[in-house]
């Protein structure tokens, strides 16, 4: 029998509350158990005037940030847009249904006004995930490494070149070093390297320097940064680290 079904339940009003709504096998659940976030209060107070309207909690701030990484949200615009009418992402953050989610913006305008040229960040990835591990959700056993460049706001048109030295590769170091061991416990004289080094032109930004001239394949010339991040299988990041280009590739 051909059946309708009603669509007038969408103003249905119920009495529920939103941990009933949440799976109990979430990963929120499961991270919300296992990691205390209440260090990070500490750890940014200086960061923080004793006057003035009361801001987004910063607990808050950093579960946006844990959100889009745990989940694959490619940008914290999209990361927003997803906890607005996502039930399980509200709850972990602890913003009911009425609750307007923070701006997009929030959390970038905090980080430059707050966290900026500070290690606060990296203290409290590794406190993190130093719970994470003891719980078991990190597995070291594999890890996955990959890279991105990420356009820097510079024109790429505003630039002065310099003359920089070309240093040893390490890992050409570290062999030469293997070697001189291994000369030794034979009871060899060590081998004196040759220093290898060259001279080398580099383009530096005149807006941003700390950005590099990145060339690769048929794409755009520009100034970018190197983006590298390690994580195991379950997603979870173990090593973020940016690099500038100081060369084109």
């Amino acid at each position: 029998m051909l059946s309708k079904h009603q669509d007038d339940i969408r103003h249905q009003m119920v009495a529920i509350s939103m941990d009933d709504l949440v799976p109990e096998d979430h990963l929120v659940r499961k991270v919300d158990a296992v990691i205390d976030f209440d260090f990070i209060y500490s750890l940014v107070e200086h960061t923080y005037s004793h006057t003035g309207r009361p801001s987004v909690d910063p607990v808050v701030l950093i579960k946006l940030v844990l959100i889009q990484y745990l989940f694959g949200i490619r940008s914290m615009r999209q990361t927003i847009k997803e906890i607005e009418t996502n039930v399980a992402y509200r709850w972990f953050l602890g913003y009911d249904f009425t609750m307007k989610i923070p701006h997009f913006s929030t959390f970038g305008k905090n980080y430059v006004r707050r966290f900026a040229e500070t290690d606060v960040f990296e203290q409290i990835f590794y406190r993190i995930l130093k719970q994470a591990s003891e719980a078991g959700f990190v597995d070291t056993e594999i890890a996955f490494v990959d890279s991105t460049h990420v356009k820097a706001n510079a024109n790429k048109n505003k630039w002065h070149k310099k003359g920089v030295r070309k240093e040893t590769r390490a890992y050409q170091e570290e062999l030469e070093k293997e070697i001189n061991f291994v000369r030794e416990s034979e009871g060899k004289k060590p081998i004196v390297w040759k220093e290898k080094c060259e001279e080398k032109e580099i383009k530096i930004s005149r807006t941003d320097p700390e950005s590099g001239y990145y060339v690769k394949g048929e794409r755009e010339k520009q100034f970018a940064y190197s983006f590298h991040t390690t994580c195991d299988r379950h997603g979870f990041i173990l090593e973020k680290n940016r690099n500038t280009w100081k060369h084109s590739r």
